[in-house]
Formats: structure tokens, sequence, C-alpha cells
């Protein structure tokens, strides 16, 4: 960020503030006075260097002058927290001494009137604050510093100094001085020197700009162990001021410091700033090596010549034009450093502007209580002018919250009982000029003033908590164990507001409402403690032991205080659950059990139970039987022989039976030893009154078997047997036949037919993936085989049967294996003969038109002698493909051929050769069939893979030869497979010895057919074979080299020129894919040594090395004048002459014809082109082009008429040219026209 602007103080100790430029001139700044010493002591540690006033008092003798420093040196430009002392030498003419900068803090040294020499420099006047003097944010420094969107971030103080024991310091010297910057480096850790870089901006590397104005000195002191390293500038220029850096690097250890330099030049006091030459770059680069600006890198520009427009006052342009317009008037007044100037613009203080209706305006904003009052005043220059307030946009109107009041020129408002509604933005408007302010009202924190008590209660009790806030309608919150309590419409909580009382209300209070309670308010919070019980119980009347009689109803009563507690009944211990017989009333205070009938097993020890309360209530019941019948079980009431009873399985079974006994017996159901319950689901057993049922929802076989019934109550126990019997469903039936659409099934008799005759059966068929079965006969089918028809092809199927009897319709049997019913395909089509040989006939043949839902398997081939009828099958196994050829035959016989398709329906129809076929091979001359990308010649790298096919036909099978260049291929080089139908060449890793013409020979008996394949293997070339240096003169460098000997065995598509500082030997490339011999190499820096080299390209890419010029070309200064030789020019000039002549044309009547030629001459001849020697001139039928030498004549739409003889002519100043054609026009033909030529 940039420094504040300082006071200097004057000699008598008032402080005088720094002026902004101006136009005009500016006040003289204070000067500088550099101190001239041997080293003196270092600086104690923490301590700053002296900064003294801008002017010393006068002294009453003469004494030499004072150092006056323009700004201290900051810790982030010195690179350490600590001020280092030492870091910034100046040398005087007279004698090399030390210049110590004097900082604001400790005292100034004695002086010695023996050692110590003063020089006095006076400051140059340039308006520019002290402060800003010497830093690299000022708009004098030409050299390297922060852009003007760095000057107000904020400077980070970097870590302490790692190598560095005394860093350079910011120093200020004046045009022509010397000065020398010293950093010192401690080598008692170090095994080695370490590396220094010093650095004038981001990127500028000092060490290639020595020379007589820079020089780099380091040194070493063994005694104190002590690297010492210099950078000394002589005869320092203004370009030379800027931000330095110094680096210092040791393995993995880093540190650096930056420092600024100021250059000053001496100027007149009184002399104004010429902000066009000040803010112009410099031009002095360009003089000798060494320079440290960046203009020493750019092209040299002869000096403008003064300009004698009169002089305009460019600071009040700029004052008084936009931002977005600067960088247009800078560039109109000449001024090129727009950084500078942007930078000096940003110092210039904004005159505010002064209001003319306020004199005093609002403050930006204002802070009231919450409740308070507050007066917004203003302070009017014109008190009769109107005034107007407003609120977020909106106009105050007067009331008893807006009071307005008047007191001369000052206008107030008074907002009264201030609100958070009032917390808003405000505005005043007096005429056109507005101002503007906040006004934020601060809420004061609510404080609990009277907190909530504990309360201790019992249940169904209403609870209050009570507690008083400081202020009415504050916003509360009501917790409980930490959590908000919800206050719903459903909730059992009530919230209430009565001015600064809240209330938390509980109508009917539970045990589950005990637990801690608070409320909290923006400035207190209070708690308190509800313990809720439960009320005591009390006995209003007890349960009374009771004796019934038995099958007479049980009612046991008790009432109980509190009302509303619900309880429990057990009987001898175990829980009583209310059902059908059992009845369990409560109704407020009364409790009652009541059981409609009394049985033996009622009797027992009763107990009634509160819920939360240990106490319980109790009760004995006695059953007392009058009478006794033994049970029985009626089974004559079923009127089934030997008491068996035979049901079908799957349909449902339902016995009921009659049975007595006095009291009610119990009733027990068994199978074996298994107790049939009521709860069954698919088995159970049921009793109601004077029967019992037993019901089997769906019977199984397993069903089958001895029923017991067991009969049980005080006076006996009875027990019966039935029997229930099913018969069995038949087997699952066979499939053994499928066809297209129609199946045939098999199947037995069931095993046991239930005791009745088996009269028929039922078949049903239904889809593999469907769950519906479908009824396929409703007529009983006495026979044990059917066959269902009109099934769907290719579609999955299950069948399966039922027997009938007299009883009924048995449980169906198993469904059958799942079958698809198929059917063979339609025979093959366009069965031909594909080829002969003298043992075989190959045939081939397109598949069956229909296939069918079994698909195709596969193709039978057979054939058989002409003349026998016996058919051999040709392949044992299914061929899937639609080509089969046929082998072992003998030489000279006739054979018919056919063949079938195969599925899993079967075998279709055959398909035979309408013809039979003679065994014997016909011969077909070979024929090379080269493919398009070889018939021009093949490239490939170096290491590249080789593979080429190359088919041909022929027959018999041909002999294929190869040849190199006419020698054969060595098979360890090149690797060539043949096949019936091509020839494949394949090289695994190509070298340029591969490469060459391959001839390719293919023969059958005394037919032959040749080609020839051009493989080339290219590499990368070689380097030239020689660079020179042709001629230097001013930044430039005329180059020559070769050609390579080896290129690559590829033309050479260009050249890549390289070009490296003898200083540091970095390669740079210049031009790439250059495609001469010979190069002019421009922009060259002056001062520097060049040597350059050349790489060669090819198809592959550059060459591995490259040639490199044995000698430097050294880029002097310039005043050396190169001598252009004089060329004569060459004469272009000459007569026309065609080059491409007219040609006899036919046209088509009613089409456009054009004629062209071309034709060569300089200067440009006139065209002029003519019909049977007539020239044609403004005809619209005729249009006439020349472009780049082509001459072309549009006929547009001819007709037999415009034939005739044509001639082109062209005239020049040397001479002229013609040429000839004849056109000839067809008639259009068609219906009723004739042809007419011409």
């Amino acid at each position: 960020m940039p420094e504040p602007t300082k006071k200097d103080e004057t000699p008598n100790g008032q402080p005088e503030e720094s002026v902004a430029p101006d136009s005009n001139g500016a006040p003289q700044l204070p000067e500088i006075s550099l101190e001239v010493s041997p080293p003196p002591e270092p600086v104690a540690e923490g301590k700053e260097p002296i900064e003294t006033d801008g002017k010393n008092p006068e002294p009453p003798e003469p004494e030499p002058l004072q150092a006056v420093v323009a700004q201290e040196p900051s810790p982030a430009e010195n690179g350490s927290n600590q001020p280092q002392p030492g870091g910034v030498k100046e040398q005087a003419e007279s004698a090399d001494s030390t210049v110590k900068e004097e900082g604001p803090c400790s005292p100034p040294p004695p002086e010695d009137a023996n050692s110590i020499k003063k020089l006095s420099v006076e400051l140059p006047n340039d308006s520019v604050p002290v402060p800003a003097m010497g830093r690299k944010d000022s708009v004098w420094s030409l050299g390297e510093g922060q852009g003007p969107e760095e000057l107000d971030k904020p400077i980070d103080n970097p870590p302490l100094s790692t190598l560095l024991i005394e860093s350079p310091q910011s120093a200020t010297v004046f045009v022509g001085g010397d000065i020398t910057f010293v950093a010192k480096v401690e080598a008692k850790d170090l095994l080695r020197k370490p590396t220094i870089k010093w650095f004038k901006g981001k990127w500028m590397d000092l060490a290639s700009k020595t020379g007589k104005h820079l020089q780099l000195k380091e040194t070493f002191d063994r005694l104190t162990k002590v690297h010492t390293f210099e950078m000394h500038i002589i005869k320092a220029k203004e370009n030379y001021a800027g931000n330095y850096r110094c680096e210092v690097t040791y393995k993995d250890k880093f540190d650096s410091c930056s420092f600024d330099l100021e250059v000053k030049a001496e100027q007149s006091s009184g002399q104004s700033i010429d902000i066009r030459s000040a803010f112009k770059r410099s031009s002095e680069g360009q003089e000798d090596a060494g320079e440290l600006d960046f203009s020493g890198l750019l092209k040299h520009r002869e000096p403008k010549q003064q300009d004698d427009t009169p002089e305009v006052d460019v600071w009040e342009i700029l004052k008084n034009a936009r931002p977005d317009q600067y960088e247009k008037i800078a560039f109109m007044y000449g001024i090129t450093d727009l950084r500078g100037l942007l930078k000096r613009m940003k110092k210039i203080p904004k005159e505010e502007k002064k209001s003319e209706a306020f004199a005093k305006k609002l403050d930006p904003a204002y802070q009231v209580d919450k409740g308070g009052k507050i007066r917004l005043v203003v302070d009017l220059a014109d008190p009769t002018v109107e005034l107007k307030w407003y609120k977020n946009g909106q106009e105050i109107r007067p009331s008893p919250k807006y009071i307005f009041e008047h007191k001369g020129t000052q206008r107030i408002m008074v907002i009264n009982n201030c609100t958070t509604n009032d917390d808003a933005a405000y505005s005043v408007a007096a005429g056109d000029e507005k101002c503007t302010t906040e006004l934020f009202v601060k809420e004061l924190p609510v404080k609990v003033v009277k907190g909530i008590e504990p309360v201790k209660t019992t249940v169904n009790e209403r609870i209050e908590l009570e507690c008083e806030v400081s202020e009415e309608g504050a916003q509360v919150k009501w917790m409980k164990n930490g959590v908000e309590v919800p206050t719903g419409v459903r909730s059992r909580y009530r919230v209430k507001c009565e001015g600064t009382k809240h209330f938390l209300v509980i109508d009917d209070a539970s045990r589950e409402d005990t637990g801690t309670y608070s409320i909290m308010a923006t400035g207190g919070t209070s708690e308190a403690h509800v313990q809720v019980d439960l009320k005591p119980l009390k006995i209003y009347q007890d349960l009374q032991d009771m004796t019934v009689k038995l099958g007479q109803p049980i009612k046991l009563h008790c009432e109980i205080y509190p009302g509303n507690v619900p309880g429990r009944w057990y009987r001898n211990g175990q829980l009583i659950q209310p059902n059908d017989r059992i009845n369990i009333i409560h109704r407020n205070k009364v409790h009652r059990l009541e059981i409609e009938t009394s049985s033996l097993h009622d009797a027992g020890d009763y107990t009634f139970v509160p819920e939360g309360y240990s106490q319980s209530l109790s009760a004995k019941i006695h059953i007392i039987a009058i009478y006794f019948y033994p049970p029985r079980v009626h089974l004559e009431s079923l009127n089934f022989p030997d008491n068996t009873v035979t049901i079908v399985a799957g349909n449902k079974l339902r016995l009921e039976i009659p049975i007595s006994g006095e009291p009610a017996p119990r009733v027990v159901w068994m199978k074996g030893e298994r107790v049939i319950l009521e709860s069954g689901h698919r088995v159970r057993a049921e009793t109601y009154g004077d029967q019992t049922s037993l019901t089997i929802e769906v019977t199984e076989r397993e069903d089958s078997g001895n029923y017991k019934i067991v009969l049980q109550n005080e006076a006996g126990e009875a027990t019966a047997t039935c029997v229930v019997d099913i018969p069995d469903p038949p087997e699952a039936p066979l499939v053994p036949v499928v066809g297209g659409d129609w199946c045939s099934m098999t199947w037995e008799p069931p095993k046991y037919d239930g005791g009745s005759p088996i009269l028929g059966y039922f078949i049903e068929r239904k889809k593999k993936q469907s769950s519906r079965w479908m009824r396929l006969n409703f007529d009983l089918i006495k026979e044990l085989s059917f066959e269902p028809k009109k099934m769907i092809e290719g579609v999955p199927y299950e069948v399966r049967i039922f027997a009938v009897n007299a009883i009924g319709v048995s449980k169906p049997s198993e469904p059958s294996k799942a079958f698809t019913p198929l059917a063979v395909t339609s025979e093959p089509t366009m069965l031909v003969v594909d080829d002969v040989t003298d043992t075989t006939v190959t045939v081939k043949w397109r598949p069956p038109e229909t296939i069918g839902a079994a698909g195709l398997d596969g193709y039978l081939v057979e054939y058989c002698i002409e003349g026998a009828d016996d058919w051999v099958v040709s392949n044992k196994e299914l061929t899937e493909k639609t080509k089969y050829t046929i082998t072992g035959l003998t030489p000279g016989c006739k054979i018919l051929v056919r063949v079938k398709a195969i599925n899993a329906a079967g075998a279709s129809a055959p398909r035979t050769l309408q013809h039979s076929v003679l065994v014997k091979e016909v011969i077909e001359p070979p024929k090379i069939r080269v493919p398009r990308h070889l018939k021009q010649t093949y490239t490939r790298k170096v290491g590249e893979a080789v593979n080429l096919v190359v088919p041909f036909l022929g027959k018999p099978r041909p002999k294929v030869t190869w040849l190199k260049e006419g020698k054969p291929i060595e098979p360890t080089h090149v690797s060539i497979r043949n096949t019936d139908c091509d020839s494949i060449i394949f090289i695994r890793k190509a070298e340029r010895s591969h490469s060459g013409k391959y001839e390719m020979t293919v023969q059958v008996e005394n037919h032959v057919d040749t080609a020839i394949l051009d493989i080339q293997i290219v590499d990368l070339p070689g380097p030239p074979v020689s660079v020179t240096i042709e001629d230097v003169w001013g930044g430039n460098v005329a180059l020559v080299w070769t050609p390579p000997k080896d290129n690559g065995n590829a033309p050479i598509t260009g050249y890549t020129i390289q070009k490296a500082d003898k200083k540091t030997m970095e390669w740079y490339t210049c031009i790439e894919h250059y495609h001469r011999t010979c190069i002019t190499i421009t922009e060259l820096v002056v001062g520097n040594e060049y040597f350059f080299r050349i790489f060669s390209e090819n198809m592959c890419g550059l060459s591995e090395t490259a040639t490199q010029t044995k000698k430097s070309a050294l880029i002097v200064k310039e005043g050396m004048q190169v001598k252009t030789p004089e060329y004569s020019d060459h004469d272009f000039k000459e007569a026309p002459k065609f080059t491409q002549p007219l040609i006899n044309t036919f046209a088509i009547a009613g089409y456009n014809a054009t004629l062209n030629c071309s034709v060569r001459a300089n200067p440009r001849p006139k065209v002029i082109w003519m019909k049977n020697k007539i020239a044609i001139i403004d005809d619209p039928r005729y249009r006439m082009f020349s472009n780049q030498g082509v001459c072309t004549l549009e006929i547009r739409k001819p007709s037999p008429y415009d034939g005739g003889m044509y001639t082109c002519k062209a005239i020049n100043d040397l001479g002229e040219a013609q040429v000839d054609c004849k056109l000839e026009v067809k008639g259009q033909c068609g219906p009723g026209s004739d042809s007419v030529d011409t």
C-alpha cells in the first residue's frame, strides 16, 4: 500500500504540509544530503536508522551539509523484520567511502572533522511528496515496480532471513554518480559457496548486463567466514531507477531481499513539470552494453523532433476528464508511461464539491435505544429553501411521533418513542440536493423480573407457571428439560400473556408432566421444578367372595378413587382378557368383571390391580354343580356305512356330529396322536352347544384315515371313531409325439379308485407360462390316449387329466413335461454349383423361406452317381453354413446333389440340382487385384511393421513368387505367406534396406500375371553438412548452409534454425519449417554474441543432431554502414504468347457454351474476341472474362447459327498474337425436332 503523506517540519517547528503537484509550479522539496564517511560501526540490533528533518536550522558557523533520507526502508523491502545497517554504499568522486542511511530514531553519529566528508545535493523540484521519494511505486521510476492495481494491497511481513546476515538497503543516487549494494552471507554452516543472483524488476537477470555501467564482485573473508557480494552501478542514469532483488540459494535453503534505487536529476526550484516529457519512456538503452532498463531490448528509433505546438496544461484536462478518457488524452499528447500517469493521478487530492443547499449535512448514521428519542439536524445555507424529510423513500408528515423544529438555519426532525419499525434509511431534500443517513434502533435486553416458582401437585390437577419480565409484549420461550414446549392447537400446554406477566398452563396434569421448566428472554432466564404425583388410592367398595351355581353368570364389582385410574383383572395369577363370554367394564370409579355362563374352570382367586398403585383387591369364586349327565357321541345320525366317509381329493369335507352331556362336555378331535385345534387353517374342529364338526377345506390324499372324537365332563368320558377315505388322482400323462400344432398323449388309470370304478377322464391344457387351464373335452374319454389340436407352434404347453367315478371328479394329475409343437422347415432355395475340381464339387444355397418356431439346426448334403438311386450322406455332422464341398469323388464321373434343412422337428423336403455335375476342374487365368493404397508408393518409418495383403484370382491354386529388384527375397528379412486367394508380405521391424520395388508373379499353368509394389522405408534425416555465417550487420545475421548428405530416404521438407547467446548458451528457436538454405536472422540484441545451429526436417521429423556454426556473430553497436550492392532490375516485358490455345468445340443448342485459352504477356494485353473475323462488341449474348491470363468467352444459349470460326486476339506494345477454333452447335434431339449442324 502507498504510505501516508508525511509532514515536514520547518526550522521553526511548524509542520508544513506537502502540496499536490500543480501546473504552475510547486513548493521546493527538502534537500537530501549524503554523509560520506568510512564504514561506521553497525547500529545496535533492534534500533532503526535516523531520519532528519527536511531542513536543518542554520548553525552559527558554516558546516558541511547533512543527509536527509527521503524514505525509511521498510522490513518488507529489505527481506527481514529487523533493519540491516551498512547495506548501501555510494562512491564519491574524491574518494571511495560508505554512505550510511540515517533513521528516524537513533541519534546522529558524532561528527569527526578528520574523517567525515559531507556532500550536499539538492533534489529537483518535481512536486512529489517526500515519503514517495525512493519508493518503487514512484511515478518517476522507469524501472519495474508495482502496478497501479497493486498499490492498495497490504504488504505482508516476510519471515526472518535464513542466509543473509546483511541485506542491501534502498538508496538514492544522482545522475552520473556511483553506488554500491552489499549483501553478506555467513559461511560457518555452509560446505560450499552459496549462489547469488541479482535481478531488476521481476525477471531481468543482471548477470547478462555486466559492462562499464554494472559490475558484480564476490569476496570471502577467511577469518570471519563471511561471503561478501557487491553490485556496483557506475555513472547512474535516470532509467536505472526501479526495484531490485537479490536472491541467495544454498541446497534447499533460499533467501531473498528487495530494495529500491532512485536516481535524481538536478532541476531549478521554480521550473514547472512538463507532464508530456515526464511520462515518456527512456530511449537511452541503445548507447552501449550493460544497460539496466528494458528499452535496451527494443528496436532503435530515431529521436523525434520537438513539436512547436503551443503549451497545453494537460493536468487540468485530466482533472476534468472521465477515467475512461485518460488513455485517449495520453495518446493525444504523446504520454507513453500510462502506468506512471495513473499513479500520479491517484495521488492528486480530490476536491469535494461544496454543497449549495446544505451548510452541514446529516451524519452518515445515528443510533438510538428502543423507546428513546432521536434528533436529526441539518444546517441550511439558504433558510428559505423548502425542506422535505423521507423515510425509505416515503415522505414524512408531521405527527406526534415525528416533530419538525426550526432554529435559525437549522432544521430538526425529532422521532419520539423509537421502535424497530423506525430502523430505516432517512433522507432530507432541499431543492435538487439530498443528503441521507441511516438510523439504527438498539433493542434493550428483556430481563426476568419475577422468576418461576417450583410446583408440587398430583395428577388431574391444573398447573399454572407464572413469570414476569421487564417489558410488555416481549417475546419469550418456554422450555421443558431443555426442549421447547409445543403450544399448538392440539397441545396440552397453553401459553398466555397479560402485560409483563407470562403464564404456562397445564389443565389436566399427568405424571409425564414432571420435569424442569424454564423461560428464556433476551436478557435472562428462570427455571423451576414441577413434580406431579399420583393421588392416594381410596377403596369405597372392595371385592366380595361369591359362590355361584354351574351355568349361572358371575359379576364382580368394586369402587375406588380416583375414578379415572384403569386396572387389570387376574384369575389364579393369570391375566384375564375380555372375549365373547367375559366382559370387563370401567365407568368412573366403578370396575366390573362379568361372566355370562359360569363353568367349573371359572372357580378360583380373582384379583383387581389399579394401574400405578401397589395395592390390589381380591375375592374367591366357588362353582357348585346341581346335576350331571355323561357325554355321548351320536354317530348314527351320519348314515354312512361302517362310519366311513369317502370324498374326492380337492373337495371340501364338513362332518357335523350331534353330542350330549350335562354339563356341556369338552370336545377333542384327534387323528392318531395329533390333536385338531379350533384355530387350524385347512383342518379345524369346532363345537357349538349340542354338536361338534370337523372341516377340511381342500382334501388331500394324506387326509385319509381314522378320526377319534373324545368327550369329557364331570359325569364321565365318551369316544367315537369315523373313517375318511379319498381316492388317488391319475399319474402325470406322457406326450410321446409332437407335431406342428398337435401332440399325442397317453396315461395310466389311478392306482386307487376310491371304492368306485372309473367312468372316464377329463383333459386340460395350458401354456407353460400361464396359470389358466382350459378344458379340452366335455364328454368323458374312456380311452387312455388323446390328441390335442389347434396349438400355437413354438409355445410350450402342459397337459393334465382328471379321473371321474360315481363319487365325483378326482384331484388333477401332475402336469406333463412341457412340450413345444414344432414343424419342419421348407426346403432350401437357390441350390447352385460354386466350384468343381478333379475330386471335389462345391455347392452353395440359400436358407429356407419358412423356418418356423423350431429354428434351423443345420443342413444335410447328399449326392448320388448319375443313373443310381443310392443317396450318400456327404457330411456326417450338420453344417450351419450355406456352402459345402463334397470330397473324395472320382474324376470324370457325373453326380446329382441335394440338400435338406434339419431342425428339432425333423428333415425338410430336399432341394436337388436340376442337372448332373461333371467332376472335372475348370482352369481360370490368374488375376492380381492390387489394393488402391498399394498402387502408389507405400511409405513406412524405420522400426514400424509392414503387413501387406495382395489378393488374387485363379484356378487351380496359382503359384506365387516374389522378387525384389529382380532378386529372390531372403526369408530371414521378409516373411511371405501365400493362401488360395491372397499373398501376405510381412516385415516385423522395417529398415531402410527394405526399401525397393517388389515384383509379385502369379502363375496358373501357362497363364501369368505380375504386379509391382513400391515400398519406401524412411528415417530421420541427417544434419546439414555445414552452416556458415555469411554476413553480420546491425542486428541482423545472414546464414548459409548446405543440405544434409542423408535425407532419411525422404525429401527434406524444411529446416529449424535456433540461436544461443554465448554467455548462457541457452538455445531458442528462431524459425521452423524453413525451406530455403539461406536466411537472415533479425532483431538480435546489440552487444550480445550469438551461435546458431540448424536441424534438418523430413516427413519423419527433425534430425537427431544439428549443425552449429563454428564461429560466433557479435552484434556490434550501430554506426557501421552496410554497403548495399546495386542490382539491375530484370526486364519482364514480353510480347503476347498463348500458352493454351483454343480447341474445337461442340455445343448443344439452348445450353451455354464456353471457349477458353490462356495468354502470357507484360504489360497486360488487350484481348479481342472475333467471330468469323468480325469483332464481338456489346453483344448481350456474349460474355468475356479475363483472370490471371485465362481468357473466357461465354455464349449464352447458342443456336445452330452461332456456330463458326472464333478468334481470340491479344495485343500489347511489344506485339500481338491470336488463336482460332471452330464451334459447332447441334440442335436438341427430341420428338418432332431435327438435328441441325453448322
